[in-house]
């Protein structure tokens, strides 16, 4: 199994140190040149590998971790998105909603990644959470996923358990992507709780 993160802002390299956490390489992209954030990406860790968008985007799992506004740009680097999963961690702060035609964000996004299985999921942190470690006072600090794919949702499940979160499922993008979504000038119910399970 492969992973890229395509964005690397906060919440990018947030995402990318979870993987370094756990040893796992992840490839990161950008629309810029590599070398642009190459340096950035070696300060992480060695399991950081700076890839052109056109490369990173081959990768089995894409996180998607850049500006809404930007995710056209992005699905426009393949012509299908079978056989791949992409976890959608924007955010929708401030596009008015018939913009996105009434749906939730996810399900608008979904439209442009064809082929691809869409999971909503690690947005609903900031930045500045998500970049510490999961692991706190013997709990496990909560993600949660919404997805209309249920073996994508299990797919993500496990990694998210394999990077030290603990997944909650919220079941389908029209019904648990509204909990975890911002749009217009709104933010839904779970946005910024930063939760911890116990078991």
């Amino acid at each position: 199994m492969s992973y890229a993160i395509i964005g690397f802002g906060n919440i990018g390299q947030a995402l990318a140190k979870a993987f370094v956490r756990k040893g796992i390489e992840v490839s990161v992209a950008t629309t810029r040149d590599p070398e642009s954030f190459a340096s950035a990406a070696a300060a992480i860790g060695p399991e950081i590998i700076p890839k052109k968008l056109a490369d990173a985007v081959k990768a089995d799992t894409i996180f998607l971790a850049v500006r809404f506004e930007s995710h056209r740009e992005v699905a426009k680097a393949l012509p299908t998105w079978e056989g791949r999963t992409i976890v959608d961690v924007t955010n929708a702060y401030g596009v008015p909603p018939e913009q996105l035609g009434g749906q939730p964000s996810s399900k608008f996004v979904a439209q442009s990644f064809i082929g691809g299985r869409l999971v909503k999921g690690f947005n609903h942190l900031g930045a500045s959470v998500l970049d510490q470690d999961p692991a706190v006072h013997g709990g496990r600090r909560v993600v949660f996923l919404a997805s209309d794919d249920d073996g994508a949702a299990a797919e993500i499940g496990a990694l998210a358990e394999n990077l030290g979160f603990s997944p909650i499922k919220l079941g389908g993008l029209a019904e648990g992507g509204l909990l975890v979504q911002a749009r217009g000038n709104s933010w839904s119910q779970l946005i910024f709780k930063d939760l911890v399970k116990f078991d």
